[in-house]
Order: structure tokens, then sequence, then C-alpha cells
């Protein structure tokens, strides 16, 4: 491969496969070990190395960490400056490195702070970058397949980048298993380089005044969702019910979600959040694959619909024909009275 992205650059200098560990307040995101586990499969696909990079204030463990769960190396940028996240120090700092180092893929979470990001480093560096993928591969040349939902989840596009390096992508949440967590070893911090910290405070144009938490709910991090689709007919009270009982969460197909009834951070779907609880209830949903899409790897899924010939039934572990209205407030009184004799 010999085209070029830009003056003077080769792609063919390029190697190695990239994965940003993103983290806040020293806590690595689930979608960064997510990454790193598919970086590690591109890695040994490509024959190249797998290597994380952590960005923080005191995050030398989570360097460890990546080391641990399979990257070959991790290139840690230790400093005050990079806490709290700011969009300018960490694009910066990671542009700087791309630059230098010359990485041929490089994967981010398609969080909002990866998002965010992610485009400040790609302009710059005359980057290929695909937002939002759900599936990753390589082709028989090495190139990265990065595909993602379009045309309103209808169809799947793949973008490949044979002339533009490093070829960048986001990667939505929930979409690869992470795989056990791993401790450190004596020897992980052998394969943890610190680099050279390019930004300085006073050369950030933006402050952080104050940081909450809070607000929108992420139902990727869920064990458990009730989910409802079409069927709820405007009432999702019993799916309310019996998430609080589970201690769950509430999420929805599409359908519910444009009709208003369910807020759109809880949508599962192509178009919507990929999510891989160890329980997921379907009530009133059919089965469309742009649904199924967003929830086929959770542990157990149990299908509640009137229509017992809905696709949904076909990819449930567990199935009730029925009505959710009767079945769910029935499933949470159940429910309720294990856990008031367990108490």
């Amino acid at each position: 491969m010999s085209a070029a992205s830009g003056p003077g650059i080769d792609v063919a200098d390029y190697r190695d496969v990239w994965v940003f560990v993103e983290q806040h307040e020293g806590e690595a995101a689930p979608v960064s070990w997510e990454l790193l586990a598919k970086g590690r499969e591109l890695a040994d696909e490509t024959g190249e190395s797998l290597v994380a990079l952590v960005v923080g204030d005191g995050v030398a463990h989570l360097a460890e960490e990546a080391v641990a769960r399979g990257a070959d190396r991790a290139l840690l940028a230790d400093d005050p400056v990079f806490e709290p996240y700011r969009a300018d120090p960490y694009g910066e700092q990671f542009r700087a490195l791309v630059e230098a180092r010359k990485p041929s893929i490089v994967l981010i979470g398609g969080t909002h702070t990866g998002r965010d990001f992610a485009g400040r480093v790609a302009v710059p560096a005359h980057a290929g970058l695909t937002a939002d993928c759900t599936e990753l591969a390589v082709d028989e040349e090495g190139l990265l397949l990065a595909s993602r939902p379009t045309f309103g989840g209808s169809a799947m596009a793949t973008i490949k980048c044979p002339a533009h390096r490093p070829q960048m992508a986001t990667v939505r949440a929930g979409v690869f298993d992470a795989g056990e967590p791993a401790e450190p070893t004596e020897n992980a911090a052998d394969a943890v380089e610190s680099v050279e910290v390019v930004v300085a405070e006073e050369d950030t144009l933006s402050t952080v005044l104050e940081r909450v938490v809070g607000g929108v709910v992420d139902i990727t991090d869920a064990d458990v969702i009730v989910a409802g689709g079409a069927g709820c007919e405007g009432d999702v009270t019993p799916l309310v019910e019996l998430a609080e009982a589970l201690g769950g969460e509430v999420a929805a197909t599409r359908a519910a979600v444009e009709e208003g009834w369910v807020e759109p951070a809880r949508q599962v779907g192509q178009t919507g959040k990929t999510v891989r609880p160890q329980l997921y209830i379907a009530a009133g949903i059919s089965g469309a694959v742009q649904h199924l899409e967003g929830m086929n790897g959770s542990d157990v899924v149990v299908a509640v619909n009137t229509d017992p010939n809905a696709p949904i039934f076909e990819h449930a572990d567990y199935g009730i024909v029925g009505d959710l209205h009767e079945v769910l407030p029935a499933l949470t009184a159940m429910v309720r009275e294990k856990q008031e004799v367990a108490a």
C-alpha cells in the first residue's frame, strides 16, 4: 500500500492497533475494556501490536491493567492538566502522539467523551474517522472494516480508508464482550511507557467550573433490563414497576421512543444503545431486526407478547404468550413476594 493521505505521508509507515482507555476520576469506562478485547483480535489478525493509550492524572494503574488485559504495551500521559476531562488538552495530546507514533488503527469509545475529541484528532491528522460503529473487522490487506447503521437503521454501511491513516473509529458501547477482569502482574509496569505531556494548563482554552454527574441514565451498564415496544400502547407503568422490583432499568424500541412513551436515552437497537444485560425482558416487542441488533448479546431473554408467532420468540430463552399489562404485574408481585420472604 503506497497511497498517501497527505503531503509526504505513506500509509506503509503506519503500524499497530491503538485503543484509547477512557477514564473518569481514575475509573475506566467499560467500553475501554470492550475495545481492548476487540483490538486484541484485530492486532492478532494484522500481525501488529496492541497499544493502549491512557490519559489522565494518577492513572498508571489503568495502564498496567490494560497490559494485564492483553495490550502489548501502554502509553501513559499522566498530568493534572488532564483531570477533569477537557477536549482541548486531550485532543492535542492524542494528536501529537498519533503524528509521532503513526498507528494504523485507532479505536475510541463512542461515548460523550470519545465523540467530543475524536474529531479534534482526525481532522488535523488527515485521518479517516468512522463514527458510531457496531462491527469491526480487517480485510486480507489489513484494512479496517468499520460497520455502522445507516438509513435510520434499515441498512449497515461498511467503511474502509485505504488512503488515510490512522484508520479511526468510535465504537458504540456494549457491542463487544470485555472479557474477564485481570489483575496486573508484577511485570506489567515494564510494558508501560510514560510519554511527554505536550500541553500545559496555561495553554488550554477551557476551565471546568463544576462537574455534575447524573441526569441521563446509561442503560448499557444495567444487569437487568425491562424493555417495551408498541404493545405498551402508551402505558409503561408495568415496565417501570417490574424494573424497580428487579433492580433494573427500563428500555424501549424505537417505536415506543418515537411515540414519546420512553426517553431517547433508553432506546435499544441499531439506532439506539447496544446492551448486554444478564436478563432482558422484552414486553410487547415484535422482534424487528433493528431492535434485535441492540440486545442479542443478552445472557437470558424473556419475551412477552400476545402474538404467539411474533419473531421475538425465536430469539428468547423463555416466552410468555399474553398481554404485558397482565403478565408484568403478575411477575412484579411474584418478585416482591419472594423478596419479602427472603427478608
